[in-house]
């Protein structure tokens, strides 16, 4: 069993390399087969993604529950159409580094405050900060335009791409698709590098005990604060990015009930598994997106899927399937055992 054990663990990373490829294959296939319309709302579930991985660093690695991370998406998106609309910037790429520039300040700051308190003080002041900026969104409406909000006008892609006349919408929506989707995958394969280093292992002995982590040497206040400022900063950037597709930011993305998405999309896909937050983030767009579509009650529908959630999968769906697929091989291991005299 040890032999078996040790040639699992080397073709662990090779599998779930080709697994990777085949999803990025399928998905950069999938405007090839699905109209506008299906292809932005994976667009926007992809967006979820991300600020589900950037949100995941806290929660899953770090053990730290935060309602406070709509004010780095709002953050995001809010420095973009300033930088479009103030500074005149139609370039995507330098948009997206002044939203995150804008984001990795905030988090910077927030983190400073934040960084030493743990459990329901952390939460409770992530909430309150973030409630900060929501409030000012709306007490500055001349600078933010308050409930009317801001509209960004489609931006240039790389340099090279403008849109206008005919048919400009699909082709923003098919080009924009992509540009995600690449940044979808770079942001995966980075935060799957951070959680995998020792970093991500230190946030980890860190999230299962603080006090035996601290004699171990791990700074604990350091670790949390450039966690957080990651988390930020990747929430962040999915925020810079939902604001062009969007085409309007209100003060309504930095209101608590935008956090509560990200608390939703972790928890639905599952948050001790690295990819339950991709997965939650495209299924909990959908869910949405079909729900309001449905029912003036999508909240209700919404909740109710929450409550047999957290009954039903506690461990979300990629936990689920991954519990289920651990009994099957338990199963069928005794079989794939050669039979031995003595």
């Amino acid at each position: 069993m040890a032999a078996m054990d040790k040639r699992q663990g080397r073709i662990r990373l090779p599998q779930v390399v080709g697994i990777a490829v085949v999803f990025a294959v399928g998905l950069a296939l999938f405007p090839q087969v699905a109209g506008t319309y299906q292809t932005m709302i994976l667009a926007y579930g992809l967006l979820f993604a991300i600020a589900g991985l950037g949100f995941n660093l806290l929660l899953g690695y770090t053990g730290l529950l935060s309602f406070g991370h709509s004010a780095f998406y709002g953050m995001g998106a809010y420095a973009v159409a300033f930088a479009a609309r103030d500074l005149g910037i139609t370039s995507m790429e330098l948009l997206l580094l002044c939203g995150l520039a804008a984001t990795a300040a905030i988090a910077v700051v927030f983190g400073l405050v934040c960084a030493g308190l743990t459990r329901i003080f952390f939460a409770i002041m992530c909430l309150a900060l973030s409630q900060v900026l929501w409030s000012l969104s709306y007490k500055f409406f001349w600078v933010t335009g308050g409930t009317d909000g801001i509209r960004v006008k489609w931006p240039s892609l790389l340099g090279i791409t403008e849109y206008s006349g005919g048919g400009a919408f699909q082709r923003f929506v098919h080009d924009y698709y992509y540009y995600v989707l690449v940044i979808f995958c770079i942001v995966v394969v980075g935060m799957w590098i951070i959680t995998h280093s020792p970093f991500g292992k230190a946030l980890q002995a860190i999230r299962d005990n603080e006090i035996r982590a601290e004699f171990l040497g791990v700074n604990i206040r350091k670790y949390r604060l450039i966690a957080y400022i990651v988390s930020g900063s990747v929430t962040g950037l999915a925020g810079a990015l939902w604001v062009p597709l969007a085409g309007l930011i209100t003060p309504d993305t930095l209101w608590w009930p935008f956090s509560g998405k990200l608390v939703f999309v972790t928890l639905l896909g599952g948050f001790r598994n690295f990819t339950g937050p991709i997965v939650g983030g495209v299924l909990y767009n959908y869910l949405e997106v079909y729900a309001i579509a449905s029912t003036e009650y999508w909240q209700v529908v919404l909740g109710g899927i929450l409550i047999v959630l957290v009954m039903v999968l506690p461990t979300g769906v990629v936990g689920g399937l991954s519990q289920l697929a651990a009994k099957l091989r338990t199963k069928e291991e005794p079989q794939r055992e050669p039979v031995t005299d003595g």
